[in-house]
């Protein structure tokens, strides 16, 4: 495969729109932006470069250190060091992440894993305040974004079940308990910081589903904040359609072509954005508005 197609592919995978893809895009990016700085480091005997850009993306504690780096509260979710570690997250994203993305949609997907990696950010912040010395100075890793994911995800749909490996079919309820379990009764045998951020996660996972099953969507915000950009297609659109005079007789006139299609239109580019009609769809849209 030459590089022009291992492009292409990227590309590909990226266009599809999955929010997913994405999100695993980055943090392989990240890995290996690590990883080769911290080769670097290994060949060249200074470690100056790796270790400083691994300050500045690792969540910092306690709250001194991380007031001086609180960007640290996002980049951290999105950096690994050790291959395992990155590997294994990556792999439950991708199997968890487009699980709930199937049920609960793509647009949702990036606001609860920010929300949960900062539910398990703050929780290991206020884990070093209260019990200094337990816990270390930074932690990096998306596996409390994850948990939370895979939690709301087995909280909506807790009888679904998953083929494993050696194990067979297992419910979705029973394999997010037993990695909750393990992970607090792994507590002592330490990272103890790392585990309990990942209960931060778990939490907030659970009371997403909850607190949405009751009417509440608390990813609602960032979803606004996310959606600008469709916001600005739909009202581009509205301005470039706007009748030039009297909005009534550009109504009689398209009523007199199609009315129906008029409306189909109308209602695919409110849905979906003006992107998404085709060529002719346009070119007969932009015909109907310019009548007067």
């Amino acid at each position: 495969m030459n590089g022009t197609s291992f492009q292409s592919d990227i590309r590909y995978w990226l266009r599809q729109g999955n929010t997913v893809n994405y999100l695993l895009f980055w943090n392989i990016v990240i890995f290996l932006g690590l990883n080769i700085l911290r080769l670097i480091a290994f060949l060249t005997k200074q470690p100056t470069p790796f270790e400083w850009t691994y300050q500045q993306l690792a969540m910092n504690v306690p709250l001194g250190a991380f007031i001086l780096k609180p960007w640290g509260l996002i980049t951290y979710m999105f950096t690994h060091v050790e291959i395992f570690h990155a590997l294994f997250n990556m792999i439950n994203l991708y199997w968890f992440g487009n699980l709930f993305r199937d049920f609960l949609g793509n647009k949702r997907v990036l606001p609860l894993y920010l929300l949960g990696g900062i539910a398990g950010g703050l929780l290991y912040l206020l884990s070093a305040s209260l019990f200094p010395g337990y816990v270390g100075t930074t932690m990096v890793g998306a596996s409390a974004a994850i948990m939370c994911i895979l939690v709301a995800a087995a909280t909506l749909m807790p009888n679904f079940e998953i083929g494993l490996m050696f194990l067979g079919s297992v419910k979705l309820k029973w394999l997010a308990m037993a990695l909750v379990v393990l992970g607090l009764i792994s507590i002592p045998n330490g990272n103890i910081g790392g585990l309990i951020s990942h209960m931060g996660g778990s939490l907030l996972g659970f009371l997403y589903i909850r607190t949405l099953q009751a009417g509440t969507d608390l990813c609602q915000p960032l979803i606004w904040l996310f959606d600008f950009r469709n916001r600005r297609q739909q009202q581009a659109v509205t301005r470039k359609f706007k009748p030039k005079k009297s909005p009534l007789k550009v109504v009689k006139k398209a009523e007199d072509r199609d009315p129906s299609r008029l409306d189909q239109l109308l209602d695919k580019i409110n849905e979906k954005g003006y992107n998404s009609l085709s060529a002719e769809e346009k070119a007969w849209l932009d015909k109907v508005s310019k009548e007067n």
